[in-house]
């Protein structure tokens, strides 16, 4: 198959529902857990999939976006499912959805279910890809447990202008099967969530990672599994993409956060090393609150290079320069990513705005690791 960086977005469930049918319905034979939310569903999902390997199950993981490899997004037992093996998966509802106008996501949606039964999991933790109610994934038939994870505005011409409204496509998860709710909520999420009686995962902390860990936590707990593996799996857990720290010739700290919410570990970890030491590298997606995500990271840093991203999808320069200005004490730009690592002088460089900026960044720094 090709695999096109943007594709028409088509909400609902009939046809990757009737892809699955066609395919005798391999998620009938899963153990599925279904993450939907605006912040932290692919860490939420890294700490599921770490605890359900620790306690000794078969658990295949299926994210969105990709954060280094298209392939990365779908895994069994943390490891990337071969390239041959998915693509035989893919071709497979492919042909099972013939007349159907499916879109790419409709089809890699049954093909890696397919590939779960087949490969012989048990789990699969499976994200959605946008909101929940009409998402391809929500074509599942039976869940083990539901899990929304933190809440802001997003997509809202898609899922509505209101956290109630965001709230009610998140909620649309919650089939038929228990729910766990991360309690880093705005208060309109909180209370729209409990009145639906659902689980919260509260902690004392105010750090969004420790949220996240928390909702896998209690959600492993509802399913059965024994502390012991829980919390090594919580210490197995691997962050790509968030607040992931690499050393080379200096420190790099790369980000795939896009909103503001999403933005905090980030904040926070920042706020533990002197402003004029850092260089942030900033990039994003049209349809982003740059003003934002920006205010967010106001005084981590003086510096800042702002860049275009390498998605059909970006933001145009100048409009991140001029963010970048209101904000920042030392704005410049640089053509592209590796432009900005290469004009970088601080002891810490941080790359971040959009997953989309992660790759080639990483590419860059692994081959300056090489050079030590």
């Amino acid at each position: 198959m090709e695999h096109s960086d943007y594709v028409k977005i088509n909400p609902g469930t009939v046809v990757t529902r009737t892809i699955l049918n066609n395919l005798s319905s391999p998620d009938d034979e899963l153990k599925i857990i279904h993450i939907a939310g605006t912040n932290g569903k692919g860490s939420t999902a890294e700490y599921f999939t770490r605890i359900l390997i620790s306690a000794g199950k078969k658990v295949g993981t299926f994210t969105s976006p990709a954060v280094y490899s298209f392939y990365d997004q779908f895994r069994i037992n943390g490891e990337n499912i071969p390239k041959e093996k998915i693509e035989r998966y893919f071709e497979r509802a492919l042909k099972a959805s013939e007349g159907l106008g499916a879109t790419d996501f409709e089809i890699q949606t049954a093909g890696v279910i397919l590939a779960f039964k087949e490969e012989g999991c048990e789990y699969a933790v499976i994200e959605c890809g946008m909101g929940g109610l009409g998402d391809a994934t929500n074509a599942i038939n039976k869940k083990a447990l539901a899990v929304i994870t933190s809440i802001s505005l997003e997509h809202t011409a898609y899922l509505g202008d209101t956290i109630e409204k965001i709230c009610e496509q998140k909620a649309g998860i919650i089939k038929d099967c228990p729910a766990v709710i991360n309690a880093f909520q705005p208060t309109e999420a909180r209370a729209y969530f409990k009145a639906l009686g659902a689980h919260f995962a509260e902690v004392s902390s105010q750090d969004l990672q420790t949220y996240n860990a928390q909702t896998a936590i209690d959600g492993a707990r509802i399913l059965g599994i024994p502390d012991k593996a829980i919390y090594e799996g919580i210490k197995n857990a691997k962050l790509a993409g968030r607040v992931e720290k690499l050393s080379a010739d200096r420190n790099y700290i790369l980000d795939g956060a896009h909103n503001p919410a999403s933005f905090e570990p980030l904040k926070q970890y920042l706020r533990s090393i002197p402003n004029n030491e850092i260089t942030i590298i900033f990039g994003c997606l049209a349809d982003k609150d740059i003003d934002g995500n920006l205010a967010c990271l106001a005084g981590t840093a003086k510096n800042i290079i702002a860049v275009e991203c390498t998605s059909p999808r970006k933001m145009g320069l100048d409009k991140i320069y001029k963010a970048c200005k209101k904000y920042f004490a030392n704005a410049t730009t640089a053509s592209g990513v590796l432009d900005g690592l290469n004009k970088a002088y601080t002891k810490t460089v941080v790359v971040c705005g959009s997953f989309t900026l992660l790759k080639e960044a990483k590419e860059w720094i692994e081959k300056k690791q090489l050079k030590r």
